[in-house]
């Protein structure tokens, strides 16, 4: 059934209303962040924020942590996700589903839950106030839900491609090099987002896992700048800026497979 006009011009209203939601309190940081931090200066567009901000937070040994933890996080968490979907989805072994509640229990259990004891298991094995310490817990989450998006996605292809390639004398490798991955790049790109995004965005593991700072990341080393700057809000908006700029390329370089891979799992699920 076709909508009405009145209902496609309530629609998009609805619609610029929730996006202008969104929007303005990011453009109003923006805004903030290019004002001058002279008082009683009401001039705009002074560049040289981000420059201040940059250097005066230290933000490049955090940034460089973040973008180290956030790519080893992403690559594990893809990898082993695709084998246990793989292996729970297509292969779908005896005990199988036993196995997949297992990996929810990752997706249900908060990580507030779990740091702590976690935290000392690590520093036992002398981990703590390493890379390690704070890659790993973010790549077993993420794993939870890899492992659940993945599986969605493998059980969701035509068995007749399968059957097709395996008569071809494809192995269980090859065909999920070969013909699986080219057909889910969208619900592996969108895996990649959602894993760089909460991985970028941790605040608590990297905060207890590196009691001493030295793995502290981007957004921990904003927190602790809104505590130096607490007057300084233009210096404070710049580096708001700074730490979410990576988040917003990634997405704008990766919308359109993301985009695709969210609503194939929207209509599959």
């Amino acid at each position: 059934m076709r909508a009405s006009r009145t209902e496609k011009v309530i629609n998009y209203v609805v619609l610029a209303l929730f996006a202008a939601q969104a929007l303005i309190p990011i453009l109003y940081v923006v805004f903030l962040s290019l004002q001058s931090e002279s008082v009683g200066d009401g001039s705009w567009g002074h560049v040289e924020n981000y420059a201040a901000a940059w250097e005066q937070g230290h933000f490049s040994q955090y940034m460089t942590n973040s973008v180290i933890i956030a790519v080893l996080v992403v690559v594990l968490a893809l990898v082993l996700s695709l084998m246990s979907g793989y292996v729970l989805g297509i292969l779908r072994p005896k005990g199988g589903n036993i196995l997949f509640y297992v990996f929810l229990l990752g997706i249900m259990v908060p990580s507030e839950a779990i740091v702590l004891p976690l935290f000392f298991d690590l520093r036992t094995a002398g981990l703590t106030d390493t890379i390690w310490a704070v890659a790993l817990p973010q790549t077993a989450q993420s794993l939870a839900f890899g492992t659940f998006w993945m599986r969605a996605f493998f059980r969701g292809v035509d068995p007749s491609i399968l059957e097709a390639a395996r008569l071809d004398g494809a192995g269980d490798l090859r065909i999920l090099r070969s013909v699986l991955l080219p057909i889910g790049r969208p619900a592996v790109v969108t895996q990649v987002v959602l894993t760089f995004m909460w991985t970028w965005n941790d605040f608590l593991i990297p905060l207890v896992m590196s009691p001493s700072g030295r793995m502290r990341t981007a957004p921990l080393g904003l927190a602790f700048f809104q505590g130096q700057y607490t007057q300084g809000s233009t210096l404070l908006a710049a580096a708001a800026v700074l730490v979410a700029l990576p988040m917003v390329i990634l997405y704008l370089l990766l919308q359109k497979q993301f985009i695709s891979g969210m609503t194939d799992g929207a209509v599959k699920g």
